[in-house]
């Protein structure tokens, strides 16, 4: 639960270029209360809620495990149960730390380096909301990974975290950071030729990082194509309800 630290980091990082921002004309995008308070309540009531419920939440029995059946799971979803693939477990940890790293590249660019007192703040929120969503889904869910059902070792069936498949964290944060990357890079460059580039990019790594999770055995289908969902619009959305009225030619 280290990552609810992000959250207050989160808050702190807004109210400092809140203060600043004012003076920053160059900058696309601007923090307002009336956005980022709203934002603020949904991080803060979903962190705190689901720090609840995961204290409160109990694992397993292994007569809990004894009583469940594969064939309970919908036929699109039961094929993650026979999957055990260890690269592939690890493929989607490097998947994600990468993800969570890369909107650094955005620095690279001269014009948003000019803007990291608000892109960096942007970035986080990006990531808190992210992370509150997807740890609250979970809490609420419950839902049973699929190496719960399988033979395989592919985790701690008796542990608490083998009740949190819905949805796949791997796969929204680093739908975040993608689609994230690609509206900041598309605001500040609208007729760059290499916008069909990024944005298949983005597109692509969060979906092989959905892959791997199924591979692995660590989430079912519809557990990674919401968590994309909900990465992709996190990524997409946060950037453009902090845009100034005006654009640049």
């Amino acid at each position: 639960m280290q990552r609810y630290f992000l959250f207050i980091i989160a808050i702190l990082l807004l109210l400092n270029t809140n203060a600043q921002d004012s003076t920053q004309r160059q900058s696309i995008y601007k923090f307002r209360l009336s956005v980022d308070i709203p934002i603020g309540a949904i991080i803060t009531g979903t962190g705190i809620a689901g720090l609840i419920l995961h204290k409160k939440k109990k694992g397993l029995t292994q007569t809990d495990i004894d009583g469940l059946s594969a064939a309970s799971i919908n036929k699109f979803d039961r094929y993650a149960i026979y999957q055990h693939s260890k690269p592939s477990a690890i493929a989607s940890d490097v998947f994600q730390y990468t993800a969570m790293v890369s909107p650094a590249f955005l620095f690279i660019d001269k014009d948003i380096r000019k803007d990291w007192k608000t892109i960096l703040p942007l970035w986080v929120e990006t990531f808190a909301i992210t992370t509150a969503l997807t740890t609250f889904t979970k809490e609420i869910a419950q839902r049973k990974r699929p190496y719960v059902y399988s033979e395989f070792d592919n985790g701690n069936k008796l542990s608490k975290n083998a009740l949190s498949s819905f949805f796949s964290g791997h796969t929204s944060i680093t739908a975040a950071s993608t689609f994230f990357i690609a509206t900041v890079y598309s605001d500040y460059h609208p007729k760059s030729k290499f916008l069909p580039l990024i944005w298949t990019g983005a597109a692509i790594f969060p979906a092989l990082t959905g892959l791997t999770r199924v591979k692995a055995g660590k989430h079912y289908w519809t557990d990674v194509i919401v968590g994309y969902a909900v990465g992709a619009l996190v990524g997409t959305l946060t950037p453009y309800l902090h845009r100034r009225e005006f654009r640049r030619k």
